[in-house]
């Protein structure tokens, strides 16, 4: 049966794609958000996931105020980068999974979740900065990748705790799964940071660290933060980080730490990075 063997979480900010993009990673800059990478690349060589379940917001690209899902997951063939306003970033198409992401989509509506389900997808660099990050610049992606969009961006997004409890969901529906699949699933998003208004530029390194260190510590607390807290202490982008909650609820009980990174700034942004490992997973043969 296919299994999630790992969890990861990222941010995934624009800046660091087109940087990637305009051959601009060696820059002192860029230099130390880049190196903070480069384990999760080699490990990502050696797990060699067959599918990575990528949750992500969209920034107006495939949604707008006229239609807002608050989950929404993409079961189509492929998803090509968007046009962002300055032309689609020259990376690769997604490959989706579409048996799996049917068969997530249909076991999470039966489990009670309203999923919207997609089948024509142009994705943004939500979802493409991260493959960028943890795969570097290959010519195709080595995964095949099932987006799953949540809104964060209009207000109500949904809970720390709802989210929490689709991450269970999806489990249970990727466990269920006959195909032997090594799946893994990436929360997307954050850290701390404000894009407008008086706190433009805020960023928390003390809550972001305490974030990080919850995600195995004290998950509880997570799962009931409220939204207030959030736009107080992590800026108004912070509530993106509600989505690392449906990585961290696929997990179970007490995942093992592999990797941790934080590095502030970037593009006025703080970058987080952690990759966890459920208790007692051993990925899924190739």
């Amino acid at each position: 049966m296919a299994r999630i063997t790992a969890g990861v979480a990222s941010s995934h900010i624009p800046a660091i794609g087109a940087a990637l993009d305009n051959d601009k990673t060696g820059e002192p800059y860029w230099q130390p958000v880049f190196a903070g990478f480069e384990w999760v690349k080699r490990w990502e060589v050696e797990e060699k996931p067959d599918v990575v379940i990528l949750v992500y917001n969209d920034h107006a690209s495939a949604f707008d105020a006229n239609l807002i899902p608050t989950f929404a997951i993409a079961c189509g063939e492929r998803f090509r980068p968007a046009d962002e306003g300055w032309g689609p970033r020259p990376v690769p198409e997604v490959e989706g999974h579409p048996d799996l992401a049917w068969h997530i989509a249909q076991s999470c509506i039966l489990d009670e979740f309203d999923m919207t389900i997609i089948n024509e997808l142009d994705v943004d660099h939500g979802l493409t900065v991260p493959l960028s990050v943890m795969f570097g610049q290959p010519a195709a992606w080595p995964a095949k990748v099932i987006p799953l969009a949540v809104n964060v961006v209009t207000y109500p997004p949904p809970s720390g705790n709802r989210c929490w409890r689709l991450g269970e969901a999806i489990v249970k529906a990727v466990a269920s799964f006959r195909e032997d699949l090594n799946v893994q699933i990436w929360g997307t998003g954050g850290m701390s940071h404000q894009l407008q208004g008086m706190r433009a530029g805020l960023i928390n390194k003390a809550w972001d660290q305490r974030f990080l260190d919850d995600l195995t510590a004290d998950p509880e607390r997570l799962r009931t933060m409220p939204h207030i807290e959030y736009l107080r202490e992590a800026g108004s982008e912070g509530i993106e980080l509600v989505m690392w909650l449906i990585m961290r609820g696929a997990l179970g009980a007490e995942p093992e730490e592999l990797h941790r990174f934080y590095h502030v700034p970037a593009s006025n942004t703080a970058v987080g990075h952690i990759v966890l490992r459920p208790a007692e997973a051993t990925p899924a043969a190739a």
